[in-house]
Formats: C-alpha cells, structure tokens, sequence
C-alpha cells in the first residue's frame, strides 16, 4: 500500500467518465483499495474515491473512524444509491479541495449498494455524517463535485477563491 497525491480541483481527471469494475481478481484492485484508505487517513479524511488519485474507475471508500477502527472501513465498488429520506444541510469539505469548507443540502438517511472486494453485493444505510459520506463518494464516481451542489452564486466565490491561490501556487 502507498499513500498516493491527492488530485486538486482544476485535474481533468476529477470529473472525467470513470469505468465500471468488472475483475475482482485483479490484484491492482486491492492495491488501489488499500491506497485509497492510506491516502485518505494520511490526509486525513473520512473517505476517497479513485478519480481523487488520478484512478478513474468507480471504486471509493469510506471509513468515519480515519483508521482507528476496522470495522469501519467500507469499501465501495460500483456503488449506486438505492433510496434516500430527508434533507440536512451541513458543512462539507473535500481533499481536492484543501481548506474549503462549505454548506452543502444532502440527504439525512441514504440506502446504497455495491461491490466488496471479493465481488459480493453489499447493501448499506447511513444517517447524517456516513450518509453525507456515501452521497459525497458516489458523486465523485459520477464526476460531480461538491461545489455543483452550491447555488452558482456561491460556486463561483468558491471557485475564485481557488483560482486566487492556484495563481498563487498555493492549490
């Protein structure tokens, strides 16, 4: 496992197509897997989806406890959201995005399913923070961003603010 850069807002490669697993034998696939949880505790974050290191396939995971605690790892490959319940509007950060939090409306209670490591079909539920995260992940998966989710007001302030320090050669 290694700990791989994070892409930044800007890389074609965060809202590029991103292709289909199909071999769960491949053993890049297990790479990558554990890459991602290294990478996403290293920065640390509560979860990373592929196109933030560059890897455009549908594979994210998603882990609250930022390593701490085993059990709470999700791998999610292929992922699609099964059904929602609610709204909440909470802040919202990204790792391609560094420094930049904002309020973004998502669902209170998500139902997803997807793929484990092995091929098996898994279904999950999250509530507030882990539902945030599954939504946050998946849409990584179907190239959108955060910052899509803000009026366009406040996507373009934001995206100026990343255009200042990308001239800067702070981004």
């Amino acid at each position: 496992m290694a700990i791989r850069n994070i892409v930044k807002y800007g890389d074609d490669r965060l809202v590029a197509p991103n292709q289909t697993v199909e071999d769960f034998d491949d053993p890049e696939l297990k790479r990558l897997v554990g890459d991602l949880f290294e990478t996403c505790w290293k920065a640390p974050g509560y979860g990373l989806a592929a196109p933030q290191i560059g890897v455009n396939l549908r594979v994210a995971v998603v882990d609250l406890s930022i390593g701490k605690n085993p059990d709470s790892r999700l791998v999610l490959i292929n992922p699609r959201i099964l059904e929602t319940e609610g709204q909440i509007r909470d802040e919202e950060g990204c790792l391609s995005f560094p420094d930049i939090v904002e309020i973004v409306e998502r669902p209170e209670i998500v139902a997803i399913e997807a793929f484990d490591l092995s091929g098996a079909r898994k279904e999950y539920a999250g509530r507030d923070l882990l539902a945030r995260a599954f939504c946050h992940e998946i849409d990584h998966l179907s190239s959108k961003l955060f910052v899509d989710r803000l009026s366009s007001l406040k996507r373009s302030f934001v995206l100026r603010r990343v255009l200042k320090r990308q001239k800067k050669g702070a981004w």
